[in-house]
């Protein structure tokens, strides 16, 4: 609002002055403050010797400023007279002032150690009408909510000193009493028009308003909640009572004690123990049926429950471990010398890593069970963990404990179960874990299982490094191909090949039998015994696997029909079962014996595979017809098999002069290639010399010998590569009465891992090239294959034996 309206008058005086800290006064308004500073107690003292006991009051922009200067304070104050003042034996004056009008500082002055002040002084007379009353009506309504609701004021008091019929008078008066910051007290001030002024009062109490309503509503829910928990301590108070009148100890004191206790005797580590006793003291604080306590009663419980410190004795007696070993598996020599290693090392000294090793092999060959003997033979606990089907990270890491029903992960709830810190920790089938959105377990477990790093194991929902140090871990897989390459970087690899026939015959004689014959009740006066005849037929007739898990049932089986038998009152006394009985108790054949063929054939070769059940020999056949040179393959041949056989055609076709074939052979004849068993899937590289001796069988009308199997894989150039699952296949070729074998040159390393007794009966070609194939394996003249004008015949072709080997 202009100066020049016409319902001001403004004039001219000096006063002393007295700034204000958080305070603004307003005209018309009693206000009680104490004077401190030295200046404005001059200036108070300068007004006093005045007639009029006037003084100009102003409020400081920053009440933490002790001597503004003019750009401290604000530029509009007002003009009040001094009602009393009393000095303070302090030297400070307690003083009551009362508004007159406002003013305009012009000009600021220090005088004997006082601050006087030339200042405007505004003469407001505001003519009221009828919008203005009605205006001051509502403002004075909404007031009068206010002041209902702020507890500190008196509205019926407060009203009749107000005067309603003077607008400038009013909102000064309302500005007074209302409780907002000084800024906006400020700012109601310097409006000089009335109507101006009203206006903002109205904004100003239409938003206190509202804080209060927010005030009230929080007020409420709070003085809810304080009355339930109020009364749930009453209730309490009154159960604590009632029990000590019956003589019945406070559970929740003893709870607690019973807590403190098992955190001081667990052997925490101090970083552990020091978060173990906060949320101790956070439960105690906690009333017992908040959900929260029940969480904090739970993780404590899991701090305390798995083992810090406790560990087993070990036994590191050698012949001991040896001892239980073979007591408890037959065979498996690397593992046993490995277990041997590891516990000599033990003895030598305490401070090793982490023993980390992985057994791989066919099903039922005692991955598990061998976990369990080595725990028996270092006297360790045993848990086992199996990772089947697990495709969720928090399995093995746990969730946060921020999540409803959050639990530690299966490492820490097995190291729990263990109750030591040195247990043998089996993670069964480690090859079958699987990915998806959840994470992945597979890398969760890199940490588990580094040395380097598992001193310090983090799980998600103790929140605190665990010690996995001293823990033995032992994985098994049945294949490596699914194990991310980093994680069997981590883990010793141990193969644990299949069983052998002689094998198998000394583990049903010296454990499944014992085990079968008293699981069901045939020892004794009614033991069962079998003759070693009947045991092989039961494992080549009625199994076909690379373990013992199958025999072990089939011999179940004999077992439960005799007892039958024996209830039933048909036999008595000591029972035999000899080969011919075994069809008696378990039915026709169920697997027929791969033989080597009666008679050499065109065509026709003898190959050597593996599959997870073990080896086998694989007859591959080649027929040859009129056609247009397609190549056609059947058997469900796998993509690597399928370029394989496409590889050994063009050998084929490459020598096909040497061999004394028609170079264009192929283009009227079409050449079928196929396997038998075609519902088995067939797949890799190994079967490639054997399938290139077929073809040539069949385009040169040479037969393959029917004695000889081979395995190899073949490159364009007729060079013969290593391949795989050599043990295998020779102890396959070993069971269909083949006693010669094509291996690759570089597969003589191989052979150590083949019993000495079938590596005995065995004769082994190793060779480098097609051509040293094929002048072993034809039933025929090979001068063609020489290559030289010099001819040379089968019995020069023959290697030389030496041993075993023949070179």
């Amino acid at each position: 609002m202009s100066e020049s309206s016409s319902f001001i008058t403004s004039t001219r005086s000096t006063l002393p002055l007295v700034p204000l800290r958080d305070m603004v006064v307003f005209p018309h308004m009693m206000a009680p403050f104490i004077v401190g500073r030295e200046s404005s107690v001059r200036a108070l003292e300068r007004s006093l010797l005045s007639n009029k006991k006037r003084i100009f009051l102003v409020a400081q922009k920053d009440p933490k400023v002790d001597d503004p200067e003019v750009g401290d304070m604000y530029e509009i104050g007002v003009v009040a007279k001094i009602v009393q003042n009393l000095k303070l034996p302090n030297g400070n004056v307690k003083v009551m002032v009362e508004g007159v009008r406002r003013a305009r500082m012009l000009e600021l002055r220090d005088e004997d150690g006082g601050q006087i002040c030339d200042i405007e002084t505004f003469d407001i007379d505001y003519p009221s009408d009828e919008k203005i009353d009605a205006y001051i009506q509502k403002v004075l309504s909404v007031f009068e909510q206010y002041a209902k609701l702020s507890h500190h004021l008196a509205f019926e008091g407060l009203v009749s000193t107000i005067k309603e019929d003077d607008p400038d008078r009013f909102t000064d008066q309302l500005a007074a009493h209302l409780v907002v910051s000084t800024s906006d007290k400020q700012s109601l001030l310097e409006l000089l028009n009335p109507y101006e002024r009203l206006q903002r009062l109205h904004d100003l109490l239409d938003v206190e308003l509202e804080k209060v309503n927010i005030d009230k509503r929080i007020n409420v829910q709070v003085k809810k909640q304080m009355e339930k928990a109020q009364k749930e301590y009453y209730l309490n108070e009154k159960i604590k009572a009632i029990h000590q009148e019956l003589g019945r100890k406070d559970d929740k004191t003893d709870e607690y004690a019973e807590l403190k206790e098992q955190i001081e005797e667990c052997g925490l580590p101090k970083e552990v123990k020091e978060k173990a006793e906060q949320e101790l003291k956070r439960l105690e604080a906690m009333p017992p049926v908040s959900a929260e306590a029940t969480v904090s009663r739970n993780y404590i419980d899991w701090l305390v429950s798995v083992p810090w410190k406790k560990k087993s004795r070990e036994i590191k007696d050698l012949n001991r471990a040896q001892k239980i070993l073979d007591e408890d598996h037959y065979g498996l020599e690397k593992v046993k010398e490995r277990i041997l290693e590891f516990l000599a090392v033990r003895q030598l000294t305490e401070q090793t890593q982490s023993s980390i090793v992985c057994f791989v092999g066919p099903p039922g060959v005692g991955k598990s069970s061998l976990a369990k003997s080595i725990a028996r033979a270092t006297g360790r606990k045993f848990v086992r963990l199996s990772l089947g089907g697990v495709r969720d990270e928090a399995e093995i890491r746990g969730h946060r404990r921020t999540y409803i029903g959050a639990f530690p992960g299966q490492i820490v709830q097995m190291m729990k179960k263990a109750g030591k810190v040195n247990p043998v920790f089996l993670l069964d089938e480690i090859d079958k874990m699987s990915t998806d959105f959840r994470g992945d377990p597979s890398s969760a477990l890199m940490e588990v299982l580094d040395p380097e790093q598992n001193n310090a194991f983090k799980d998600h929902y103790l929140d605190a490094e665990y010690d996995l140090s001293k823990v033995m871990f032992i994985a098994t897989a049945n294949v490596t191909h699914t194990i991310p390459g980093p994680l069997q970087d981590r883990m010793e690899m141990i193969q644990l090949t299949g069983y052998t026939l002689n094998e198998k015959l000394e583990i049903a004689r010296d454990f499944l039998v014992p085990k079968q014959r008293e699981k069901h009740g045939l020892s004794g006066k009614r033991e069962i015994e079998f003759e070693d005849e009947a045991l092989k037929v039961v494992i080549e007739s009625y199994t076909r696997e690379a373990g013992v898990r199958s025999l072990e049932r089939e011999i179940a089986k004999i077992c439960r029909k005799v007892a039958r038998h024996i209830v039933q009152g048909d036999k008595e006394g000591k029972i035999h079962v000899s080969a011919e009985e075994v069809e008696t108790y378990l039915g026709k054949v169920k697997f027929r014996s791969r033989k080597k063929a009666e008679r050499s054939e065109v065509g026709v070769a003898t190959g050597l595979a593996w599959t997870e059940a073990g080896g086998e020999i694989l007859e591959t056949e080649v027929g040859l017809m009129s056609g247009r040179g397609k190549l056609i393959l059947t058997g469900k041949l796998g993509d690597v098999m399928q370029e394989s056989a496409r590889a050994a055609v063009s050998y084929l076709r490459s020598r096909a002069e040497l061999l004394g074939v028609d170079p264009e052979f192929n283009q009227d004849k079409d050449l079928h290639l196929h396997v038998p068993e075609g519902a088995i899937p067939k797949d890799g590289p190994s079967a490639g010399i054997t399938m290139a001796t077929a073809l040539v069988s069949a385009v040169t009308g040479v037969p393959v010998r029917k004695d000889v199997a081979m395995t190899g894989e073949i490159t364009l150039r007729g060079k013969v590569l290593p391949v795989g699952g050599v043990k295998h296949k020779i102890l396959a070729a070993y069971r269909a009465d083949i006693r010669e074998i094509i291996l690759p040159k570089d597969n003589l390393k191989d052979l150590d891992e083949i019993p000495k007794e079938v590596r005995d009966l065995m004769e082994i070609h190793p060779v480098e090239s097609m051509d040293e194939v094929l002048r072993l394996a034809l039933d025929g003249d090979l001068n063609s294959l020489t290559g030289s004008e010099q001819p040379l015949d089968k019995t020069a072709a023959k290697p030389v034996e030496t041993g075993p080997i023949a070179h």
